[in-house]
This record gives structure tokens, sequence and C-alpha cells, in this order.
């Protein structure tokens, strides 16, 4: 209760809760007193809008909505109009607390980023391991990582082999197999067996730690969105003086001066814009998407470049099976395939795995057969036994060693598949060539419909990846997408955003995976997938696709469009309202009391049109 009440957001809604109730009971005379219980609202709501006014104008010449609702509230004070001072600050303040609500954005990332560093590390010393600090780790030193660690610093693997998981780097969820002489990265997990490595960096040095500072410096790099009051508050400011000075000298009454500068207070002008805003968050809401920072509205509708990540945005980010070729006449695609699941079963490697799951959601029973001698060989595939006859499962390497050799009709049919980027495994039975299967990361269906919609508008698509150039072309002339990157690591992405941001080109980023978090900073707009994307690019980004469902971008650009077109109406309504009720006052019909209740028309309005935007079901299915 103590942290609620130091926050100072918190303590600003409770101050205008207070105002409100105080104004209630002024207007309607309920507590009878000496003093007007309006002074509260003047107090709690006037006095942080006076204080922000005085600092802005002295130390920036900052001539900003808030120095004409201080104009006001002083010349209302001077007359003793405290109920119209109290009303005018209320209002205020309360645009100010829906503007926070709707630009409130969680900075998770970083803290999240730091948590995938190992606390300790396992050191080789002579013939004994010794745990010690991982930020003690010190190049040079070697380093014995175990199956399902975390790797501490960047190294070189001088004894063992594994499989290593580098999606925070790459994105790319396929293991990569490693063996002496190889690289490896900190943050990236192993897999199977146990290495020992030669440190090459510090912990300050490594890769994960590079990766922390690019979302540090994304994080400071990202503009402000200037709201639209900002730009015109300060003519209304200069003409709304004008006229108040210029009719008290004509007339010769200075309340017909207050009341203009009363009715002109931009209360529906400050309302304008966070309404809008609230509305289209709430619209975006009932469609399965968090938007965590309602600026971005006002930015996403003007988006000329689309940048899309591969693996988990555009695919499902796991390899599934595509393709099962048998070469034996003799056997039928079954017995190959419920074979090769067979013996993949003992398997650990994520090929296997989903060679496995492959055969069970298709129902295709494994033999009862014993498996005898099993074998994995990284970086090549997997040998085996059943009963006398020896069975090899894996790559073109693991054929080669065993004398294997594809006659050219085979390598011409596995042509067509490496060229659309295909994995493919192999199966062998006493040496002899049974078939072999393809696997790949299937892109999503409603994907090739989303980029048609995205193009249609003149927006460009791009693609994003750590992947190979052959992989990320196939992608991209599946989903039709004309320009893509291949190979491209996190610092790689950032640079091509730069590129297009120099071009006045508003860039919106949408990904999924630790490597994309810098990315989703540095755009001007960032959305990550919010179902199966990794905490930290979802911490990252100012919009969350909640179930994944990619195919709801066209309609977030559509509800921005929306959003500024409702924006502007409500300026027009406001300037339109405050024109009449502004000659009103100059003629002297108006007092400043009456000048106050009537001019909350222009604020009613606001909120009325703003509110229908909840309704707007979008341009598009």
């Amino acid at each position: 209760m103590k942290n609620f009440l130091l926050d100072k957001d918190n303590q600003k809604i409770i101050y205008v809760i207070i105002s409100g109730i105080c104004l209630i009971a002024s207007f309607f005379n309920i507590i009878n007193s000496t003093i007007d219980i309006a002074w509260v609202a003047v107090i709690l709501c006037g006095t942080p809008i006076l204080k922000d006014a005085i600092i802005g104008l002295i130390t920036r010449f900052d001539i900003r909505a808030g120095v004409l609702v201080s104009l006001a509230l002083i010349a209302s004070i001077y007359i003793n109009a405290i109920f119209v001072a109290g009303e005018v600050a209320f209002i205020m303040e309360l645009g100010e607390i829906l503007e926070n609500i709707t630009a409130k954005k969680t900075k998770n990332s970083i803290d999240q980023l730091l948590k995938l560093l190992p606390n300790t590390a396992r050191i080789i010393e002579g013939n004994k391991e010794i745990i010690i600090p991982a930020n003690e780790v010190k190049e040079e030193m070697i380093v014995r990582v175990n199956p399902g660690e975390t790797i501490p610093v960047d190294g070189i693997i001088i004894k063992g082999e594994t499989s290593v998981n580098q999606a925070i780097m790459t994105g790319e969820h396929m293991p990569i197999d490693k063996t002496i002489g190889n690289e490896v990265y900190s943050g990236t997990i192993n897999q199977l067996g146990s290495f020992d490595m030669k440190a090459t960096k510090n912990m300050e040095d490594s890769s994960l730690q590079k990766l922390i500072n690019l979302v540090q410096k994304n994080d400071l790099k990202k503009a402000k969105v200037i709201r639209i009051t900002d730009k015109w508050a300060t003519v209304l400011v200069i003409i709304a003086f004008l006229l108040s000075i210029g009719t008290w000298i004509i007339s010769g009454e200075m309340v017909r001066g207050i009341s203009i500068l009363v009715v002109f207070c931009p209360c529906a002008l400050i309302l304008a814009t966070p309404t809008a805003i609230m509305a289209g968050v709430g619209n975006a809401t009932k469609k399965g998407v968090l938007i965590k920072n309602g600026e971005v509205l006002e930015t996403l509708g003007k988006t000329k470049t689309v940048i899309f990540d591969k693996t988990g945005t555009l695919t499902y980010g796991r390899p599934d099976v595509t393709n099962i070729i048998c070469l034996d006449s003799n056997v039928s695609e079954t017995e190959f395939f419920s074979l090769l699941a067979l013996v993949e079963s003992k398997s650990e490697h994520a090929i296997g795995k989903a060679i496995v799951k492959y055969a069970r959601e298709h129902q295709i029973e494994f033999p009862q057969l014993e498996i005898t001698n099993f074998k994995l060989q990284l970086g090549k595939g997997i040998s085996a036994f059943i009963k006398d006859d020896k069975i090899l499962a894996g790559n073109e390497k693991l054929l080669e060693e065993y004398g294997i050799n594809l006659s050219e009709s085979t390598r011409k049919e596995i042509e067509k598949y490496t060229q659309k980027g295909c994995t493919i495994v192999y199966m062998s039975k006493n040496e002899k060539l049974l078939g072999f299967i393809t696997l790949e990361d299937t892109i999503k269906q409603e994907i090739i419909g989303t980029i048609s919609q995205i193009k249609e508008k003149g927006i460009d698509a791009i693609l994003l990846t750590g992947d190979n150039k052959q992989t990320a072309k196939n992608i991209a002339n599946i989903s039709g997408i004309e320009k893509y990157y291949a190979e491209c690591i996190p610092e790689d992405k950032l640079n091509i955003i730069d590129d297009l941001k120099t071009t006045s080109k508003t860039v919106c980023m949408v990904g999924d995976g630790i490597n994309d978090a810098p990315a989703l900073k540095n755009a001007d707009i960032g959305i990550a997938m919010g179902e199966f994307g990794s905490r930290i690019a979802i911490d990252a980004a100012d919009i969350v696709l909640i179930s994944d469902k990619i195919e709801t971008i066209p309609y977030l650009i559509d509800l921005s469009e929306k959003t500024m077109k409702t924006i502007r109406i409500n300026l027009i309504i406001s300037l339109c309202i405050n024109v009449v009720f502004v000659t009103l006052s100059m003629l002297g019909i108006l007092t400043p009391m009456q000048g106050a209740i009537v001019h909350n028309c222009g604020s009613v309005a606001v909120i009325i049109h703003s509110a229908l935007l909840l309704k707007w079901k979008g341009s598009r299915k």
C-alpha cells in the first residue's frame, strides 16, 4: 500500500478523484463553508500546472497548452471564480492522466536478458574442476559446460562435441552441431554432450553482453512522438492572449477578457488525442492485440516498411517433415518411415524429435524391434543395429564415411529440395540406401494474404533472418516478399533499420526471438509474437500479438489511420465550439462561470466521438 501511494502516477489519480468530488460539492453547494471547496481542486490540480508552465517558460521558453491553462487559472482566481479555476485545472490533469495511461510502457527486456547470464562457471585448473562466479571468467581460462547449461562466455571448443541452441543470437531454433575448433557464444545453450572450451573473451565483452548493450542503446534512441496539440499550443496561447487583451481594452470589461481565457482553455483539445488513443487501444484489445505504448497508434499509419523476422514469425519455428521418398521398390513408404522413426526415437537431437513427432501425429507405428549399438555422431547422424541389420540415418557426410554413394538420378531429385533450403535425412540398411526425408521450417498459412494486403497499401515488406540465403530466398518467394537479407546477426538488423530510417521511412519491425529485441527497440514500431515469442522480445516491443495472429497487422495499420482521423475530427470539433463560445464571450453574453460550463460541451463531444472508435470493425475481415 505504501509503494502504491508513493508512486507519482497513483498520487495524481488520487488528487484528480478528490478534486472531482470537491468540484461537484462546490457546484451544488453541498458543503456550507465560507471557503469554496473548489479550492481543493485548484491546489491539488492547479499547482503542478502552474509549476510546470513557469519552469518551461524560464528554462526553455516552452509555450505549451499549460501556459494558456495557467493564464485562465490566475485570471479566474483574480475575479474570485474559484470553481472555474478548479474545473479548468481538473480537466487539464485528467487529460494528462489519460495520456500517461496510453503511453505507459514496460521496460523489463534488459532485466530478462541479464537473467540469461549464468551465475557460475566451471573452470578447469590441472585436474581440478573449480566453480567460480561467471563474471570472473577471463580470457584463456578453460571452461567446462555440461548438457543443459548456458555457456557463460565466448570461446572455442578444445575437447568434446555437442549440439548448441543458438536461437538467442540467430533466432534459428535448429541446434548447431559443434566439435573441436568450433566457436561457441555466451547465452547459447548446450543441449547434448559435455565439452571443454577456452574462453576468448571476458564476460563484459561477450556476445550476450553485446546484445544487452544494443537493447540499452536503442531504448534511449527511440524518439517520442510529437503531439498534435503541442504543435498547435503556441499559436493557440498567442491567439487567446491577444483576443483576451484586445477585448478587455476595447470593451473596458476585464470579465470579458477572462471569459475568453476560460472558454479558450484547451480542455477539449487536451482530451482530443488521449481519448481517441484509449478507444483505439481498447478496440485492438478485443482483437487480441496488446498495445503497450499508445503513442504508436499515431505513427503506425505512416508506416512505409514492415520488416519481418523469419523463424517463429513467418514460419512456425520448428523443423517439420515435409516429404518422404522411398527409393527401394521392395519397401513401402510407411515401412521405410516407421523404421527411421524407430531408430530416431533413441536420439535427443531436434531432427530426431521432429521425425518421431511426425510419426505419432500420423499414427505411424514403430516396429517392435530391439535397437543395439546405438551411436550418435554429431554433425553426421546416427548408427545402430536392429537384429543383424546395420541402420544409418543422417546426412551425406555419414553416407560418405561408410562408402555409400548417391546416384545421379537421386542427386537431381535431392537438388530440388536443397534449393528450397530443406534439411535432408538419408537412411540406409546394410549400406544400401533405402530413401530419404526432407524437413523444413514451414510457413504459416495466413502469411501470403497478410503480405499481399500490406503491399496493397503501398508498404514495402522485407525479410530479415539469421538463416542461410537459400532458405531466406525460398521463404521470401512463397510469402510474396521481394527483398530479403540472410545470415543476419542482431547488429546487422539494427544497421538495416537505421539505413531505412535515414531515408525518412517509418519502419515497423515484427519479430519473436531474443535476437530481435534490439531491432524491436530501434524500429519506429516494434511488434512481437505473444504466444510463442520470447519474454524479452515481448518486453522490447510496443505491440504484442497475443495469439500470434500476424494477419492482424493490416488491421492495425487501418486502426492507426482511423484513430488519427478521429483525433483530427476531435480537434475540429473543439476548435469550432471554441470559436462560437469565444465570440459570445467577446460580446459579453457569457460570464466566466457560464463559459466554464458550456465550453465543456466540446469535451463531452470529443469523448463521445472517440468512444465510437470502440465499435469500429475495420475495413478488412
